[in-house]
């Protein structure tokens, strides 16, 4: 069997290469590597062995129903609370001028720039987007109250994307 490392060395050398398609058969194992596509295939044949089947006792028809009965009242809560979302329409919205990540806080022992609740004028610092290791402070843009933060700590975001609403004064 190849090693992780063997075989990320024949997709390093394939991708070097001008070929297009690579098979590798060892023993019980086939790699097929396809360069110019979104998928790269890595099969190992199974080795044959003996497997034992057993009964298993089939759910009763009561319990299924319960859990779509569940499943129902817990679509029904989600509804709900979109139905309770904010108005936005008069809302600021405070965007990422970046693809980064985003913190809240400074570090991860000091507490949050703003909570939902905070005043903050137009040059507030409300959170940090770290892009390739510089950390950019992100103002506030208007005078406000923070109405709800869009994102989480640490959660990737995109460039444009909406991380806070604030109701301007």
């Amino acid at each position: 069997m190849l090693k992780v490392q063997e075989i990320r060395e024949l997709i390093k050398l394939v991708d070097q290469s001008s070929i297009s398609e690579f098979v590798y058969e060892i023993d019980d194992a086939k790699i097929k590597l396809k360069k110019n596509t979104t998928v790269t295939t890595v099969e190992a044949k199974p080795a044959v062995q003996q497997v034992v089947v057993e009964e298993v006792a089939k759910p009763k028809a009561v319990e299924v129903q319960a859990v779509k009965q569940e499943t129902k009242v817990e679509a029904v809560k989600e509804e709900v609370k979109k139905d309770e979302t904010i108005d936005t329409s008069d809302l600021h919205k405070v965007t990422s001028p970046m693809v980064g990540t985003f913190y809240q806080a400074p570090s991860p022992d000091s507490d949050p720039y703003v909570q939902v609740g905070s005043k903050v004028s137009n040059e507030t610092i409300v959170c940090i987007v770290e892009a390739m290791k510089l950390f950019n402070e992100i103002e506030a843009e208007v005078n406000g109250e923070i109405v709800e933060i869009l994102v989480k700590d640490g959660q990737l975001v995109e460039y444009g994307q909406p991380l806070f609403l604030v109701k301007p004064e």
